[in-house]
């Protein structure tokens, strides 16, 4: 089990957009095994590359006992909303909030093979798809509420004990990055 740092908000690498995958060898193979098993020590509903410092679009997921991962996504989003469902993330431990997200996704993508894959859900599957396709993008849950509840979120970040704290220590990702975001 290769169980990595997360990282939390404020770090930059949050808001790095991450590289398309191009090399389906024996790195992304490790890479998808580390995300998995830091998402379910975590645990969490979802992981992508760079809340472990690396920058490449790949998530995993674990929801409705559906363990899973996505290389490279692209969406298509239902135009029906939920706007009351109530998000987390791994990167700001013990928070959640309510964030507008479609009630449903179909995501097309690679498996960590190269073999095409399209996943399709609903409720909270998709919110866990554009939740973790986001993060690929640079885009926090955060960016996705309206103003009123955006600031009552960052109060409650300012407030959180693992806010303002000093970076941790991070490891150099076992992971080529080819000189990407770690």
């Amino acid at each position: 089990m290769a169980i990595q740092p997360i990282r939390l908000f404020g770090d930059p690498v949050l808001r790095t957009p991450a590289e398309p995958v191009v090399d389906f060898d024996k790195e992304l193979r490790k890479l998808v095994k580390d995300l998995t098993d830091t998402m379910m020590d975590a645990p969490g509903a979802g992981l992508a590359a760079p809340q472990i410092g690396v920058g490449l679009r790949v998530f995993t997921y674990h929801i409705d006992d559906q363990l899973g991962h996505l290389i490279n996504p692209d969406l298509d989003l239902s135009a029906e909303l939920d706007e009351e469902g109530e998000e987390g993330c791994l990167s700001f431990p013990g928070l959640s909030f309510p964030t507008p997200r479609a009630i449903r996704a179909v995501a097309k993508g690679f498996n960590m093979y190269g073999d095409p894959v399209t996943l399709e859900g609903t409720d909270l599957m998709a919110r866990c798809f554009q939740h973790e396709t986001d993060h690929l993008n640079g885009v926090l849950f955060i960016d996705r509420m309206d103003v009123k509840q955006r600031k009552l979120a960052m109060k409650a970040i300012r407030e959180a004990e693992w806010s303002g704290m000093s970076a941790p220590v991070v490891k150099l990702s076992p992971h080529a990055t080819q000189g990407r975001a770690v």
